[in-house]
């Protein structure tokens, strides 16, 4: 680990990127894991266009059910050890799988949620963006406060292409970044690996925290096999204290 310790203390411009199982330590089920079942509902049942085609008052009682968890989940120290290192360095950016607004909530500010986020929506017809309250929702399904037609959580689904100036944000920062570091994330989802790698071919020193190996581990310089509220306090009171 002294290696991890002596990039990230030397590193001007860093980068995160952040998966399903920083969240998962704050109590908020995976898709693939246990809890990731809804009504007998998968998430690729209903976190697809075809779905809130068919059912938009359905797909939305679902999302009001993950955002109530979200809402009662807290950020733990993995999540406000990022936010910490944000104020130390000058280029800085968390790039996060994770629409739970756990991030933001743990004071993260220059980051990108290429998933969205689900507190909040988006209408389908004037694409009116708004937030949402913690709460439940009054009624389902949701519409747009502008025009009154119908809303959508504003998420990216399956099938689904990534918004471009949402990730051209985050493949213009990891072309020049110093440290790369992965955290939480499994690989099945191959739009985080491909960032990931984009940096790591570029010259970025890739630090992996995971409890189990993922696609990133065979290409990571450093791998941490251990949750990441337990591995990232670590690593950064190492940094700190070599930082002087």
């Amino acid at each position: 680990m002294q290696e991890a310790i002596s990039k990230l203390r030397a590193a001007s411009r860093v980068a995160v990127l952040t998966g399903a199982g920083i969240s998962a330590e704050s109590g908020i089920p995976t898709f693939r894991g246990e809890g990731g079942l809804w009504r007998n509902y998968r998430a690729e049942d209903l976190a697809t266009p075809e779905a809130f085609a068919r059912d938009p008052a359905l797909v939305w009682e679902w999302y009001d059910w993950r955002r109530g968890l979200c809402a009662q989940a807290e950020p733990n120290d993995g999540h406000r050890v990022i936010a910490e290192m944000e104020r130390h360095y000058d280029d800085f950016l968390l790039i996060t799988q994770n629409v739970d607004d756990l991030h933001p909530r743990a004071g993260s500010t220059k980051l990108v949620e290429i998933h969205g986020n689900i507190f909040r929506a988006r209408c389908t017809v004037c694409l009116e963006h708004f937030g949402l309250s913690d709460g439940p929702l009054r009624e389902v399904p949701v519409l747009c406060p502008a025009c009154g037609k119908l809303a959508r959580p504003h998420i990216v689904w399956f099938g689904e292409t990534y918004e471009s100036g949402v990730l051209n944000r985050a493949t213009t920062f990891l072309t020049r970044t110093d440290v790369v570091l992965v955290v939480g994330t499994s690989g099945a989802v191959t739009t985080p690996v491909s960032l990931a790698l984009q940096a790591i071919g570029r010259g970025a020193y890739a630090i992996e925290i995971n409890p189990n190996e993922s696609q990133v581990t065979r290409f990571a310089h450093t791998f941490l096999q251990q949750n990441a509220g337990v591995a990232l306090p670590a690593l950064w009171q190492q940094v700190r204290e070599q930082r002087g």
